[in-house]
């Protein structure tokens, strides 16, 4: 029978505690930490014939089984957040045994230092911005359907509806600027992402901004309350507030190959 791997969530403190008794990652696995100098991995133990080298390339394309395991992978995440900062590990972190885990705390240290320096007492807000745009309509209006001869005035009407939706799309971008302006203001550490898929992520609109915020903990309420300060000013725009998370877009680190 092949030897259990071992899958990583995330880095912390030695002296940091957490996870919390009878926290389970994948398979109902207890969750449990590697530790190395300063430094503890929260692991858990994992199939081969699942993450093995062969399997992983197999269940990469896999959309159902990339969804179950970012959520399984997060929870892992923020089962020790709640007890400690965090450098969350990029999903699919896999090693070949505890040693190899050991090895890889071991030469990425300073790295994961300064990670865990940086994110201590801060966490990640999400703000997103949405605009009712609609695309300006091209229907032919009644007499011409067929003629192959749309009339001046249908061409000209044509042009203001398109003109109009730029200039709307223009003066959303513009607001989403200011908001984002205003919140990296209050923010430690603040970044943009691209626009989600609305096919995927089922929202109304278009969105012109997905922002990241690193925020210091004495922060939170001064930051939620300017986000609502600014939907109330920015009417173009319907804000979206998320969070407090770990900080997935300012310390993730990605495990390129097996250690």
């Amino acid at each position: 029978m092949a030897e259990p791997l071992t899958y990583v969530y995330a880095v912390v403190h030695r002296s940091a505690g957490g996870p919390p008794p009878g926290s389970q990652g994948f398979g109902g696995a207890e969750l449990r930490r590697v530790e190395h100098g300063e430094l503890a991995a929260v692991a858990s133990d994992v199939a081969e014939d699942e993450f093995g080298e062969s399997a992983l390339r197999r269940n990469l394309e896999d959309v159902d089984w990339l969804n179950s395991t970012a959520r399984t992978h997060n929870q892992g995440v923020e089962a020790v957040a709640e007890e400690a900062a965090v450098v969350p590990m990029g999903r699919a972190t896999v090693f070949y045994g505890d040693d190899r885990v050991r090895a890889c705390l071991a030469e990425r240290a300073e790295l994961f230092g300064e990670l865990l320096d940086q994110v201590a007492g801060r966490t990640e807000w999400g703000v997103k911005a949405y605009a009712e745009l609609t695309a300006a309509e091209e229907r032919e209006p009644a007499g011409t359907a067929g003629t192959g001869r749309p009339g001046a005035t249908y061409l000209r009407r044509v042009r203001e509806r398109r003109d109009t939706a730029e200039r709307a799309k223009q003066d959303a971008v513009r607001q989403a600027g200011e908001v984002h302006a205003a919140l990296a203001g209050l923010a430690a550490q603040a970044r943009t992402h691209r626009p989600q898929s609305r096919e995927l992520a089922g929202y109304r609109g278009v969105m012109v901004l997905n922002g990241a915020y690193l925020v210091d903990g004495t922060r939170d309420e001064e930051f939620t309350g300017a986000v609502h300060e600014l939907a109330r000013e920015h009417t173009a725009l319907r804000l979206e507030l998320t969070g407090p998370w770990p900080p997935y877009s300012f310390a993730t680190v990605q495990h390129e190959g097996e250690t």
